[in-house]
């Protein structure tokens, strides 16, 4: 008797313990953040449903949506203060990161490329979350070092650790993934305090290793990719193809769209990539600049409600943390909304919450976890 009562007690004091864990952070939760980070997700689905030939996509992406609510909530929970008092966690992610990418060149290639690492049906693009650990160990290194930011020494060594996995990334390749992993560090700097003409000199130095590298590094379909989007009908069955089908496929969508399902371009196969890479360009063709403002107006609402959080916590690293979680974001938007409109150059980066794959969901479901536990640790 005494045995069984010991364990109804425990079992109450875990459910009362349960329950009181629970409301702290049901009240201590940002909200409107979590819910426009699920309603954009949810956007994403019912494009990709009514827009693609393949059904399974959206299915399995519900399926990275709920491991990335679950994986939002764990890290809510844990004290992102760990990150700006401790260096050797922040050190020991970016080291994760950096070997799981160095994995993945040693793993099977897809389509040329050597990006991801399989886990059974699953495929893990490190990259994604090398951007976010970036972020994080930049945030550490500019808020100890603020006061002497104007010190040309620690340029340097941020630009030594963006170029570590920038440089690794490069080798799968993938050039649209090393180019916002430097957006990130030149936007941090600034945010930092970089003075005007160090950040000059820097930009100077970066024009002249793109030239570089399109005379000694690019492979002939990168440079092809990045002619083709000045003029795509210089080669329209070749590389100016996916550019031209996708401003077909929005110039169709007009202001309304032609409707859920109804997007010619995308459901019978002539928009390549209507997934992943043309998401956005599927989505407007079914639901027209109405649907595409709507989708932009939430992710900018998602991006100053991130910026609202960072800047009300009162500390430097939770500032350029949240700083450098929107750019992360903003850049994968520009881009990939540019080579959708056929104004940049075709990189392979997804649109944020809308394209299929769970890695980048993955990475800004971690990064928004920060962002709420950054948020109730300033309550």
């Amino acid at each position: 008797m005494q045995i069984s009562s010991g364990v109804t007690v425990n079992q109450k004091n875990f459910s009362n313990f349960t329950r009181s864990g629970w409301s702290r952070l049901r009240h201590s939760f940002d909200w409107p953040l979590a819910l426009t980070w699920l309603g954009l997700n949810l956007f994403g689905i019912l494009a990709m449903a009514g827009g693609e030939v393949q059904t399974t996509f959206w299915h399995k992406q519900l399926i990275f949506i709920g491991i990335g609510l679950v994986v939002m909530i764990l890290f809510a929970l844990f004290d992102y203060r760990i990150f700006k008092n401790y260096s050797t966690p922040v050190v020991i992610f970016y080291g994760i990161t950096l070997l799981l990418i160095s994995t993945s060149l040693i793993s099977g290639s897809i389509r040329g490329i050597r990006a991801w690492i399989s886990l059974g049906a699953l495929r893990l693009e490190p990259s994604e979350l090398a951007k976010l650990a970036i972020v994080i160990l930049l945030a550490k290194y500019f808020s100890q070092k603020h006061v002497e930011i104007y010190r040309i020494y620690h340029i340097i060594v941020s630009g030594i650790y963006v170029a570590l996995p920038a440089g690794l990334i490069l080798l799968q390749p993938d050039l649209g993934s090393a180019a916002v992993a430097i957006i990130i560090w030149l936007g941090m700097l600034l945010a930092a305090g970089i003075k005007r003409r160090h950040l000059l000199v820097v930009i100077a130095i970066g024009m002249l290793l793109v030239v570089v590298a399109w005379f000694y590094f690019l492979a002939p379909y990168q440079k092809g990719r990045i002619v083709s989007f000045i003029n795509p009908y210089l080669d329209p069955k070749g590389e100016g193809y996916s550019i031209i089908q996708s401003r077909i496929a929005i110039g169709s969508g007009g202001w309304r769209g032609t409707g859920w399902g109804q997007g010619g371009q995308a459901r019978f196969g002539f928009l390549p990539e209507a997934h992943t890479d043309f998401a956005f360009a599927a989505l407007a063709e079914q639901f027209g600049w109405i649907g595409s403002s709507t989708l932009l107006g939430l992710v900018f609402y998602l991006l100053w409600r991130v910026g609202k959080i960072g800047f009300s916590a009162g500390n430097n690293f939770a500032k350029l943390f949240t700083i450098g979680l929107m750019i992360f974001v903003f850049s994968h938007v520009l881009i990939n909304a540019g080579m959708n409109l056929g104004v940049l150059p075709i990189t392979g980066i997804p649109f944020p919450f809308i394209s299929y794959g769970g890695s980048f969901l993955l990475s800004t479901a971690i990064g928004l976890g920060l962002v709420q536990s950054i948020y109730r640790r300033t309550q």
